[in-house]
């Protein structure tokens, strides 16, 4: 799916080479011709990146900025005419991303668009790398990247083998694993139903994580079918 943008422009022939311009980039384009045009098409549809004029009829392009980092945190390349300092300084105060001074050239336009979409997805994948990689469960932290474990703040000591298994369980928080998907996941063998193997490392892995070992809450044992992740 192409990158979406939203031109609020109201000069009709910028506008439209504007457009032509990152249509031929490969970017889909809504046009909005004045700051109510650019409100409505803001709050029923997803964009990419806003191409924002500053003088627009029918509402001021800075009124509608401040609108839009109200709710989002979309980047915003201001094209404006005005070039002193201080409406620069007013423009990215209030929350726009880049800023480009009438007259300009397609080609400086293109590659700020570009950097500023690229900027916002490597921070969008940096936070969700963040969010997803880091568990925190009850009294147990678990960085999945990093291969620690912590409890109440002190570190946990696993085995390459026991962060494995638990995280197979936080990465499938409502499976239940029979000891033959586990031995299968984890040490990447065929399961001869040698029980004792599995056994063994449930066993210190709960020693090390669980408050009462033989009352584990954060791996619970299911009668007959193997093993899950306990609720907290």
């Amino acid at each position: 799916m192409p990158n979406s943008i939203l031109l609020v422009e109201d000069d009709l022939e910028i506008s439209e080479m504007v457009k032509s311009q990152m249509m031929k980039e490969g970017f889909k384009v809504i046009q909005a011709f004045d700051g109510e045009a650019a409100l409505q098409y803001f709050s029923a549809e997803a964009f990419d990146l806003i191409l924002l004029d500053l003088m627009l009829p029918k509402g001021n392009g800075m009124d509608f900025l401040q609108f839009v980092r109200e709710q989002s945190v979309i980047p915003v390349l201001i094209m404006s005419a005005k070039d002193s300092e201080v409406d620069k300084a007013i423009g990215l105060g209030l929350g726009a991303d880049d800023y480009i001074t009438k007259p300009f050239s397609m080609i400086e336009l293109t590659a700020r668009v570009k950097a500023a979409i690229r900027r916002a997805k490597n921070y969008s994948k940096s936070v969700e790398k963040e969010v997803t990689t880091i568990i925190n469960i009850g009294k147990i932290t678990v960085d999945l990247d990093n291969y620690l474990v912590t409890k109440e703040n002190r570190d946990v000591k696993l085995t390459s083998k026991e962060f494995l298994i638990l995280k197979m369980f936080i990465s499938s928080p409502n499976r239940v694993f029979t000891k033959e998907q586990i031995y299968q996941s984890v040490w990447k063998e065929d399961y001869y139903r040698d029980e004792n193997v599995i056994n063994v490392h449930m066993r210190r892995l709960r020693e090390k994580i669980e408050d009462d070992p033989s009352n584990p809450q954060y791996i619970k044992t299911i009668w007959g079918i193997g093993y899950k992740l306990g609720e907290f």
